[in-house]
């Protein structure tokens, strides 16, 4: 199989082209995923409970950052694959163009705001004071991948939009490797601590963001914009920034009240701010493959919608359901079965107290994950359909809810972090009602 092959997906068997399309981005998310879970259980097991409660902040703060741009790739992405689909190719090159500047010029800004207010965003996150110079200095070297970040997802995209998934995996392979490798040098190897987990996870980011930049360019054409294509056009960048803005925006609500809640669970103590950090984990690789299949799903009913194929995307689109709920049900089963064996691989056995939490966050959230599987699918079918702003109402809703029910029984009621742990399957269903009542009633596919 050629690297560097392009994909039709407006063609063949539906199941086929879907699984074969997605599998390749739901591994290389997995591999992503590890980045941060590898600094964690090295970290967890080999410095401490500290060490893991700083780290696990920490990724929700660059889960939040790195979401801004993988919003603007993604929400890109699906205008790209659209265009592909209709056989624009000039519009294809063009939008690819101005998109490229776009979130190079996001990603600086947010350079600039992240170096300049860490502590301020440290104090707004109320990292307790035993965690905090420990986070400051994980988030600050971490900060320092971001660019790389941003090549590796406008040009994971890109790529995925002509139907090729298989190339961003192999450098996430490569990224991945390094960074295990590099945790092991430097955190046990060397006692480096938190600053040698950070500066293992920028060198991956690095190899995966030059890598895939320099193997797009000189092998792909498709990925090549020439000097009569390399230009700025009004209507070309409104709708660049139509699918970025609200994609970007979806993600980005996403993420921050995943750092509103983070925030409201580091006031609870480092106890349970290890609880969650090693628990989050868990939880996202666990339905990290439902996630990607969305995408995944989202870029192949884009193709057709644009192809005109309202039949196939009728098909593909209950295809798609069926399996991420097979998926996520068997997935549930697995994470409350083994609940306890995970939590292990992340805290050292004394740790007892942090184990117990985890293992009740974990039974709480892995029982639901069919909705969030459901939502994510909802996500990717309005970006596919054109209608990228319907994906942020969603997301207001999920999260909307989640944030008011924590911050208003956790603090107050005997529920405590309970409260917290429960909001978030509640927002999950409430979300997906009002997806699917849009659906039925304003869309004509």
């Amino acid at each position: 199989m050629k690297l560097n092959r392009v994909s039709d997906l407006t063609k063949g068997n539906i199941i086929k082209s879907l699984l074969l399309f997605a599998l390749p981005m739901i591994l290389g998310n997995l591999l992503q995923q590890l980045y941060n879970i590898t600094d964690s259980v090295i970290v967890g097991r080999f410095v401490g409970a500290q060490a893991l409660a700083a780290v696990g902040a920490a990724y929700a703060l660059m889960t939040f950052l790195t979401s801004v741009i993988i919003g603007l790739c993604m929400g890109s992405g699906s205008l790209f694959s659209a265009a592909f689909g209709a056989n624009r190719e000039k519009e294809r090159k063009e939008s690819m163009w101005a998109a490229f500047w776009l979130i190079a010029v996001v990603t600086v800004i947010l350079y600039v705001v992240m170096f300049a207010c860490t502590d301020g965003i440290l104090h707004l996150l109320q990292v307790s004071g035993d965690v905090y110079g420990l986070m400051r200095t994980y988030v600050r070297i971490v900060f320092i991948g971001l660019g790389f970040v941003f090549l590796y997802n406008y040009f994971a995209y890109a790529m995925r939009a002509v139907g090729n998934s298989v190339v961003p995996l192999v450098f996430l392979v490569i990224a991945t490797l390094v960074n295990i490798g590099l945790d092991i040098i430097f955190v046990i190897g060397m006692g480096t601590g938190v600053a040698g987990a950070a500066w293992a996870t920028v060198a991956a980011q690095g190899i995966a963001g030059v890598g895939i930049a320099l193997f797009g360019l000189i092998r792909m054409p498709e990925l090549r914009v020439n000097v009569k294509e390399q230009k700025l056009k009004k209507e070309i960048i409104q709708k660049v920034m139509r699918y970025s803005f609200f994609t970007c925006m979806q993600q980005s609500v996403m993420n921050f009240g995943i750092l509103m809640i983070q925030g409201l669970v580091n006031s609870f103590g480092t106890i349970i701010m290890a609880a969650f950090a090693a628990a989050v984990k868990i939880d996202t690789l666990a339905y990290m493959p439902a996630q990607e299949f969305a995408n995944a799903s989202s870029l192949f009913l884009s193709q057709n919608y644009s192809a005109g194929e309202k039949d196939r995307v009728k098909n593909g689109l209950k295809m798609s359901v069926l399996l991420s709920v097979l998926f996520c049900v068997i997935i549930s089963a697995v994470v409350f079965l083994f609940a306890r064996v995970f939590m292990g691989a992340f805290v050292q056995s004394g740790e007892t107290a942090v184990i117990e939490e985890g293992i009740r966050y974990l039974r709480i959230e892995g029982v639901f994950y069919w909705g969030i599987g459901v939502l994510f699918l909802l996500y990717g079918l309005y970006r596919a359909i054109g209608k990228p702003e319907m994906s942020l109402v969603l997301t207001a809703v999920s999260l909307g809810t989640r944030v008011f029910l924590a911050y208003l029984l956790a603090p107050r009621t005997g529920f405590g972090v309970l409260a917290i742990w429960w909001a978030i399957p509640v927002g999950w269903f409430l979300a997906d009602l009002t997806g699917y009542i849009y659906y039925k009633k304003k869309c004509t596919i």
